[in-house]
């Protein structure tokens, strides 16, 4: 039985507090019918209602659990997606406070922004490459309002895919050319390897993840749309940040991005 749209508006208002307040809550799960992902989009979506009403500013999507090995671990066949505000975005080389992301941990990703609209239903892979203006190495910097990121899926959705800040590389590349499958990525953290990957562990490819998602957007009713930003899901496994942390992201094809993280 799907939540009632009072108790839907009480865990949206949890997630809020526990942004506003930077103390993290229990997983809101259990308050949940087992894999009723409908009922956590729609806490997702009441927040994302309050935001615009406060005035942010939607600029685009981002996409997690592109990883097979995620989703077998929560239990998930599909990837899930989250808002992208444009208080949220970071300039390459921009240092980062690092209480401004409660529980924050750093992912290595392909970026796209688009050119035009994607509204069709049937969305075919050579419309999306179309509507694609460049892509941009990225580093999405994670969080979560959940405590100790003890996180389901049902979790994640509502909060926003644990969204919090993301950081673009300034040096845009055209798809022509590119292979973003076959990219590797390394990632350090003070001038030490953490992670590596390559765009194949984003779905098979980076591409893919944003086909699911401009069409599940279009299904939702809610469109991607010209200059709107796709972080497309993470290239290698993600890595916590303490403060003092520098992090440079390399991405074969696409250059680097960087980002360092103050008290």
């Amino acid at each position: 039985m799907a939540l009632s749209p009072q108790k839907i508006r009480l865990l949206a208002e949890r997630l809020r507090k526990a942004e506003e307040t930077g103390v993290a809550i229990d997983p809101i799960r259990d308050q949940l019918p087992v894999g009723d992902l409908a009922s956590a989009y729609a806490i997702q979506k009441v927040n994302t209602q309050h935001w615009l009403r406060k005035g942010r500013r939607l600029i685009g999507r981002k996409i997690g659990l592109t990883s097979k090995s995620v989703q077998k671990q929560l239990g998930v066949d599909q990837p899930d997606y989250g808002m992208l505000y444009a208080d949220m975005v970071m300039c390459d080389g921009e240092e980062v406070a690092l209480a401004r992301v409660m529980q924050p941990k750093v992912e290595a990703e392909v970026a796209l922004v688009l050119d035009r609209d994607l509204k069709k239903k049937d969305i075919s892979i050579s419309e999306l490459i179309s509507a694609v203006a460049y892509a941009v190495p990225a580093i999405e910097i994670v969080g979560s309002r959940i405590a100790n990121w003890n996180i389901k899926i049902q979790d994640t959705i509502a909060d926003n895919a644990s969204s919090g800040l993301f950081v673009l590389g300034n040096d845009p590349k055209k798809l022509e050319g590119l292979d973003l499958r076959l990219a590797g990525m390394v990632m350090e953290r003070r001038g030490e390897q953490v992670s590596l990957g390559a765009g194949v562990a984003c779905l098979g490819n980076p591409l893919v993840a944003a086909l699911w998602l401009a069409r599940t957007m279009v299904q939702v009713g809610a469109p991607l749309k010209a200059g709107d930003v796709i972080m497309s899901g993470a290239l290698g496994p993600m890595t916590g940040v303490a403060a003092g942390d520098v992090i440079e992201v390399r991405i074969s094809g696409l250059g680097s991005v960087r980002t360092a993280f103050g008290a």
